[in-house]
């Protein structure tokens, strides 16, 4: 991971265009090319580029671009901070038990979630972490499922990042996605519309009572 604190103007071309002015801010490239400029008095992120993307250093100046012809031009004016730290091997973040068991449910009955759906596998890796749930709709087109109990936007930054490498397979592609929660919160909801991302809120005591209507022993 890079960091820097630098006095900087920032330019993003894109599905809009924005313009950060003159101001001392956090920049960060996260080792898989990710990155955030980030202001003291904000808690996310001002400007930001996932990753793929390709990061091209000019003098005192940044030029970041990606497939989707976006770009993100930082002029650094001033340089205060900047070092590299390797964080190594991430565990991952650990789901909590309402997650774990709707992701389950889900699995189980596919078609609560659009009918005729069906499960491919749970837990589909990806190079950049497994995505909970793969299916195909009713056509045959591939779903990529994201399951939160709470649907922020950082849930709808992940799937997108599964998407974006689930398309490069051509024997799963085109893939959608569909990001999956107890309740989808209204950010979330407009940037996963902004990226053509599908979103549905999930009712978990009506999942968990209709769970299975085959017997059970035990």
């Amino acid at each position: 991971m890079r960091i820097l604190v630098a006095d900087c103007t920032v330019d993003y071309e894109g599905r809009l265009n924005a313009h950060l002015p003159r101001a001392r801010r956090l920049i960060v490239v996260k080792a898989d090319g990710t990155v955030l400029v980030h202001a003291d008095a904000s808690g996310k992120p001002l400007n930001w580029m996932t990753t793929p993307n390709h990061l091209t250093e000019e003098e005192d100046r940044w030029v970041i671009t990606n497939g989707k012809k976006e770009r993100l031009t930082v002029d650094l004016h001033e340089i205060e901070f900047e070092t590299e730290i390797e964080l190594g091997e991430d565990p991952g973040l650990q789901k909590d038990a309402v997650e774990v068991e709707l992701q389950r449910l889900l699995a189980e009955k596919p078609e609560s979630l659009e009918e005729g759906m069906t499960l491919v596998r749970r837990e589909y890796p990806t190079p950049v972490g497994p995505v909970d749930l793969l299916c195909r709709d009713v056509e045959g087109g591939t779903v990529a499922v994201e399951v939160k109990r709470r649907g922020e936007i950082d849930g709808v930054e992940q799937l997108t990042r599964y998407l974006e490498f689930l398309n490069r397979d051509d024997s799963l592609a085109p893939v959608r996605g569909l990001f999956v929660a107890q309740i989808v919160k209204p950010q979330a909801r407009t940037l996963a519309e902004d990226r053509k991302i599908g979103w549905r809120e999930i009712d978990y005591e009506a999942l968990t009572g209709a769970e299975s209507d085959v017997l059970r022993l035990f």
